[in-house]
């Protein structure tokens, strides 16, 4: 079974949840607080106190939106589609107390890797407890992710698989154990794709080599998935890639090696193999099917 299929906006799972923690005392010269916001992506806004739902409102969203939701001490924003990179809607949340807070909804910024804002906990005052306990919460989170990030760099500086990804990545294929299996070319309305499988003794691999068509919008992959496809369960795939990013006309590849250790089951057994790829905004661009008859002996 060799197959690829390219999904483009297919909202697919996700590590992490997009959570982060905004103090408004810190911003006092701020009149809108920006929210990043994507289509289709639910974003809950979650306050100290109950929303008045009669004096919290999209401002001009012209059906842009779905209707907001205000329960309680949350409001959830719900985009029809993406924002243009020009677009900005504003949003009034007024809370039973009677304070107003200004927020504008943007699309994610690309340059910091398409960040989407799931849930934003909306403090006003840095000193109250539950502030210091949401942003003690985050620091700590983001301090481990770094960690996490550190060892995951130190350990592919030293493996072989992703040496192997990054010549298939800058064009070496030659220099690499790999014999080219199967080629595949897509289009759709932000990138043109050209997709190769190779196999290997012990290993297979697979590159997408992309074009970015958008006039304005980067394109990248932020992340790989390597599961099975039988039970789900997760799998180690090294990545390399030509550009972090693509701007707009610009081209890159991404390589995929996956070692047959991967292939095996609890049992010992071989099994097939799903590669994910999913994009800046964390929707899941496409999926690859690999066979382990790949991986030669």
């Amino acid at each position: 079974m060799f197959a690829l299929v390219v999904t483009p906006a297919l909202a697919g799972p996700r590590e992490k949840a997009q959570v982060r923690t905004l103090v408004l005392s810190e911003h006092p010269d701020d009149a809108a607080h920006r929210i990043h916001v994507s289509g289709q992506i639910v974003t809950v806004l979650r306050f100290e106190q109950p929303c008045d739902p009669l004096k919290t409102k999209l401002l001009g969203w012209e059906g842009r939106f779905e209707p907001l939701v205000v329960a309680e001490k949350r409001v959830v924003i719900e985009p029809l589609r993406a924002l243009g990179p020009d677009e900005s809607v504003p949003l009034l949340v007024t809370l039973a107390d009677g304070t107003a807070m200004s927020f504008l909804l943007r699309p994610p910024f690309a340059e910091e890797g398409g960040w989407t804002d799931q849930q934003v906990d909306v403090f006003k005052d840095r000193e109250s407890y539950r502030s210091l306990v949401s942003v003690l919460t985050h620091t700590l989170r983001a301090k481990n992710e770094l960690e996490q990030e550190n060892a995951r760099l130190r350990e592919e500086e030293t493996s072989a698989d992703h040496a192997l990804a990054a010549l298939l990545a800058s064009g070496a294929g030659a220099q690499t154990p790999f014999r080219l299996f199967k080629s595949w070319s897509a289009v759709d309305a932000d990138s043109e794709l050209s997709m190769k499988l190779y196999s290997g003794k012990g290993k297979a691999a697979v590159t997408i080599a992309v074009k970015n068509q958008s006039e304005d919008r980067p394109w990248r992959v932020v992340r790989a998935k390597l599961s099975s496809l039988k039970s789900q369960e997760p799998r180690t795939v090294a990545v390399r890639s030509e550009h972090a990013l693509l701007k707009a006309g610009q081209s890159g590849t991404f390589a995929f090696v996956v070692d047959r250790s991967a292939f095996l089951d609890a049992k010992g057994h071989l099994e097939t193999l799903m590669l994910e790829i999913y994009r800046y905004d964390g929707l899941r661009h496409g999926y690859v099917v690999l066979d382990p008859r790949l991986v030669r002996e």
